[in-house]
């Protein structure tokens, strides 16, 4: 019995982490560049009711800290950093989005549709 599940175990395991990697892969991938508070696009295009990863760029000299009450969501970047994050759907709308290191800069904001 120890052996079926051993076996069970080191079959599933390794397809289940397969599975989901290549899910992450699929979602579509938008960027983001934050330089010194100044966000580039100011508005961006997403689909709605779709899970998606949106790549963030800190092409500055200082740090910025993607923010978003509405999504609630935060990412501080360092000087040259790059991350990303996963959004998992949201409704059709616009959601704001502003570098909260640079409060003085215009906020941008995703547009789902």
């Amino acid at each position: 019995m120890r052996r079926l599940v051993a076996t069970l175990l080191a079959t599933v395991l390794p397809l289940a982490a397969s599975i989901g990697s290549a899910r992450a892969d699929d979602d579509p991938v938008f960027v983001i560049e934050f330089k010194d508070g100044a966000i580039a696009p100011s508005e961006l295009v997403v689909p709605a009711d779709t899970r998606f990863k949106l790549e963030l760029h800190n092409v500055g000299e200082s740090p910025v800290e993607f923010e978003s009450i509405v999504l609630r969501k935060e990412k501080v970047l360092g000087p040259g950093a790059s991350s990303f994050i996963v959004i998992r759907r949201l409704d059709p709308g616009e959601y704001e989005f502003f570098d909260d290191f640079h409060l003085d800069m215009p906020p941008a904001r995703l547009i789902a549709r």
